[in-house]
């Protein structure tokens, strides 16, 4: 397990910097897959979201480790076409920074959620993430090109979060936990600071 967490992060590292550099290329790709890259990683909401995910998938794992990040992508995907769809969603705005409060809680107090049960609970916040995706994706982007971009940065964001939780663990073994807990902490507090609009 350690092995396969060990490469995860390596992965993370090495895709997550050529990724970032490529997501501000020219003007002219910002109608689709790079404008997409950019959504997710322009907002503290969004990357905050995203890498307590993967923390919290880290915490659980066993298949967690995958089945909660994936869960998340596949339903943020629904939620960006009814964005997309100018369907209208109430309280989006409110449902991302409560998904910051409520993963930030899970991962400060270690919740040992059933795998299914943290699938349901990501699943849910994803709606309001891809929702806010989708609604504001330029007139001029291509959408299956523009939802790529966003899927994967969130897919990276998530590593990001596993690879986080399990170098934290590996560098204090004794105190590693406590460090991922406290991160949870943290970004509960930004949640609840985005919340009450005083970020």
């Amino acid at each position: 397990m350690r092995s396969h967490l060990l490469r995860l992060a390596v992965v993370t590292a090495a895709t997550l910097a050529p990724a970032l550099a490529f997501a501000h290329v020219g003007a002219g790709a910002h109608g689709g897959f790079a404008h997409g890259f950019e959504h997710p990683l322009g907002g503290l909401d969004h990357v905050l979201a995203m890498v307590m995910v993967g923390v919290f998938a880290y915490q659980l794992g066993g298949r967690a480790v995958w089945a909660v990040p994936a869960t998340f992508v596949l339903v943020m995907a629904g939620g960006g076409a009814l964005g997309a769809a100018g369907i209208n969603m109430p309280f989006v705005e409110t449902g991302i920074a409560l998904s910051i409060v409520v993963l930030g809680a899970v991962v400060a107090f270690g919740v040992r959620a059933p795998v299914a049960a943290a699938m349901g609970l990501v699943g849910l916040f994803a709606i309001f993430h891809g929702y806010a995706h989708g609604a504001e994706m330029p007139a001029s982007a291509g959408g299956a090109a523009y939802a790529a971009g966003f899927m994967l940065a969130t897919a990276l964001l998530h590593a990001a979060g596993v690879g986080f939780g399990f170098a934290i663990g590996r560098i204090a073994e004794r105190r590693g936990d406590l460090v991922t807990r406290a991160a949870g902490g943290a970004a509960a507090l930004a949640g609840v600071a985005i919340l009450l609009g005083a970020v």
